[in-house]
């Protein structure tokens, strides 16, 4: 996979892009990460890349040519015009699992990140194909968000993870939040492993993590639920979560 990013802050990108599994990955090739100033296609002494808003008010926005070259030099670099142009937005729609798995089926990916008070609206009408929010807040920049982006979409790619079964289990992978996890010491003054774990018994374990995957769901995230068409399995494994959870004690550490 090739992402371009167009920012006004490359060495944001390079940074992020160079550590854990995306800069592991881009060492070996999987993934191909290139950035692109737009102050460096500007055709003034001063590098201008944005300017006052119409209309008057604070702030400036950035201009549509200096954009407009620094994608006309990605898709000539990439040798394609199929790369699909994202800008990162709070307008945009919210980023998901679901968005995520999506975008790391294509080939390329243009990034284009905002400052200021964003981009020339006549850019976004004809060079932008979809805008993408990460949460419902605002950014400085859309530098944050790029580099959520590169990451959730490049450790999809085959060969990235050790464990490609890890990136299954993940929260929302399959509409759920994850399972609590536990490693060693067994015992400890702040609770014990779960005497399941130990058992070495994988349909148990299996049985136990699906249960307590639906229940941290119905916990924390039950508009999650709501999305999802639960089988009779997974409604009695539900149900015995419930009772479970009710007769709990308060001071019982979760997942015992």
């Amino acid at each position: 996979m090739r992402i371009d990013v167009i920012t006004l802050f490359p060495d944001f990108i390079e940074t992020c892009a160079k550590v854990g599994v995306v800069g592991r990955a881009r060492e070996r090739g999987l993934i191909e990460i290139a950035t692109w100033n737009p102050r460096d296609f500007a055709t003034d002494n001063y590098r201008s890349a944005d300017d006052r808003c119409y209309g008057g008010g604070p702030g400036v926005v950035m201009m549509i040519d200096p954009l407009r070259r620094a994608l006309a030099n990605v898709r000539q670099a990439s040798g394609s015009a199929a790369g699909k142009a994202i800008y990162l937005s709070p307008q945009g729609a919210r980023l998901d699992q679901a968005k995520v798995e999506a975008l790391a089926q294509r080939d390329h990916l243009i990034l284009l990140c905002g400052r200021y008070e964003g981009v020339d609206e006549r850019f976004i009408e004809h060079a932008v194909e979809e805008e993408i929010s990460v949460g419902d807040y605002v950014l400085s920049g859309g530098e944050l968000a790029a580099a959520i982006v590169i990451d959730a979409v490049g450790r999809l790619q085959e060969g990235v993870l050790h464990d490609a079964e890890s990136a299954q289990q993940d929260s929302f992978s399959n509409g759920l939040l994850d399972c609590p996890h536990y490693t060693r010491p067994e015992r400890h003054e702040w609770g014990v492993v779960p005497s399941v774990l130990t058992s070495g018994d994988h349909a148990a374990i299996a049985r136990w993590r699906q249960k307590q995957a639906l229940g941290r769901t119905w916990l924390r995230r039950p508009d999650l639920l709501d999305r999802l068409a639960l089988d009779k399995k997974q409604r009695a494994l539900l149900d015995e979560f419930r009772r479970e959870h009710e007769h709990k004690p308060s001071d019982e550490s979760s997942g015992e």
